[in-house]
């Protein structure tokens, strides 16, 4: 796969199947690390690995998306639970990246809310643990030893059984963001939200070296998240229309 350029232009799309699509302006909508180191020769990258290197990345996650065959009780749609010291795992992010030794974790039940979202008399759960991007390693067995941690301490907060209750329980972490998305470290938020890393100074939608390449996503602005992600498509596409015309 590769975006042939010629004069500093895109002027071709090449898939792993080997089919070409010509273009006149090419918008990468995918990891924007992975389509310049990936689809793009070394001279027409705006930024170097040495650039990607030095940003600091939000966090990843360690995401279990869990079905149990009862309802719980006592259950709000959305909870943080801030039950061990928030800063120590902070430094685990940031400071000193490593798997954490206590974690902090969020608690989704979207079913108390929404009854597609689970069979009758069922329950749809996830747990989201933050952690730092970049960490390797994420083994089933590491992955499981984190989601006894956490309904541990669940079942423990709410008073009931849950782990003789679940019907389904799918993972997914660093290994599955780089293998699903190409995502940079393996990050789930794009870039952290620091004064060096806001606005002007995040990479730029537009490419500084292919005139007619366009950047998309949470790795250029506005920002991280769902919102910020579609408005930066917004973004992109009225700098196409004022460059290039309808």
């Amino acid at each position: 796969t590769k975006i042939n350029i010629q004069q500093n232009a895109a002027k071709e799309v090449v898939t792993e199947s080997n089919n070409s699509y010509k273009a006149d302006v090419v918008v990468g909508g995918a990891d924007y690390h992975f389509v310049e180191s990936n689809l793009l020769p070394a001279e027409f990258r705006s930024y170097t690995e040495s650039y990607w290197d030095k940003k600091l990345m939000a966090p990843s996650c360690l995401l279990y998306y869990v079905g149990l065959n009862k309802k719980l009780s006592n259950l709000l749609h959305h909870s943080l639970f801030f039950d061990v010291p928030f800063d120590a795992h902070a430094k685990e992010i940031y400071t000193h990246p490593q798997w954490p030794s206590q974690p902090l974790f969020y608690m989704s039940a979207s079913s108390l809310t929404d009854d597609t979202v689970a069979p009758a008399g069922c329950e749809n759960l996830v747990f989201l643990i933050p952690v730092a991007a970049g960490l390797s390693n994420d083994s089933e067995e590491l992955r499981e030893k984190y989601f006894n941690i956490i309904i541990d301490r669940f079942e423990k907060h709410i008073g009931q059984s849950v782990k003789n209750s679940i019907i389904l329980k799918r993972t997914f972490a660093y290994s599955d963001f780089l293998k699903e998305y190409n995502s940079f470290k393996g990050n789930a938020y794009g870039l952290a939200n620091t004064l060096m890393q806001t606005a002007v100074f995040k990479p730029g939608c537009r490419s500084k070296k292919v005139k007619n390449l366009f950047y998309t996503g949470q790795l250029t602005v506005p920002g991280p998240g769902v919102p910020p992600s579609l408005i930066s498509g917004e973004v992109v596409a009225k700098q196409i229309v004022k460059a290039f015309g309808n």
